[in-house]
């Protein structure tokens, strides 16, 4: 690569940076649906046909700031993953809390992701990939404790048996489909938590909120069919371990 080229690489790339950032404030400021990239390229002293060499439409643009958001969000569970103890349940527990930690620490892209739809926006497939970090983590937990000390599998209603097949043969095949259903509404009760304390909807409900999540987290995992493991069962202190009953 020529010294130029690299050169107009490494402007490429901290131009996308400042718009990428610039919008991220506009969706602070006014909301994804209000997100113009002419108020972008006049906030950064652009042309906006200079900007859009970067970004074609404001739905390109959007779909890189959800991308962004998905990964991030992403590599925050993963990281917790990956430092967590071996047990499933204490696993499960960590990717739950650093997806509430993370939604605390970057709230608007929360929203961009799991909020209200934008009108007139539908996200491309190529956001699927990000978008399924998190519940991969998940159902992958839940892949190790079936396949290693096993699952104390949730009872499936009758009329719900044909649907959690169809899920378990499109998600995890190896996985009884009393898992997998439980897995699918374990997810979205994760972000019905977090998104409950995000927008507000805890006011004067529950104040001390941390131990709360935790608390749920250990029973969305107990509804998989997660239990902690036996030498984890107490506290250092004889206490109980989060998202145990006292």
């Amino acid at each position: 690569m020529s010294t130029a080229h690299g050169a107009r690489a490494r402007a490429r790339i901290e131009v996308t940076v400042a718009i990428k950032d610039e919008a991220r404030r506009q969706l602070a400021a006014e909301g994804a649906a209000r997100l113009s990239l002419r108020a972008v390229a006049r906030e950064l002293g652009m042309a906006s046909s200079a900007l859009y060499r970067y970004f074609p439409s404001r739905d390109d643009l959007l779909t890189s700031l959800i991308i962004d958001a998905y990964d991030s969000l992403g590599e925050r569970a993963e990281a917790a993953h990956e430092s967590a103890t071996a047990d499933p349940f204490r696993r499960w527990i960590a990717v739950c809390e650093a997806v509430r930690g993370w939604a605390l620490d970057h709230p608007h892209e929360y929203a961009l992701i799991y909020g209200s739809p934008v009108p007139g926006y539908t996200a491309p497939d190529t956001t699927v990939p990000s978008a399924a970090r998190v519940g991969l983590l998940l159902l992958g937990i839940a892949r190790d404790a079936h396949h290693g000390t096993g699952l104390a599998g949730p009872a499936l209603p009758s009329e719900l048996r044909p649907e959690a097949e169809r899920m378990a043969a499109d998600l995890a095949p190896d996985l009884p489909p009393e898992v997998v259903s439980a897995l699918v509404a374990s997810w979205a009760q994760l972000y019905g938590l977090v998104g409950f304390e995000l927008f507000g909807q805890f006011h004067r409900v529950v104040e001390d909120r941390a131990p709360f999540f935790r608390h749920a987290a250990g029973q969305l995992a107990r509804g998989v069919g997660l239990e902690p493991g036996p030498a984890e069962d107490a506290a250092p202190d004889g206490g109980v371990l989060p998202g145990e009953y006292a």
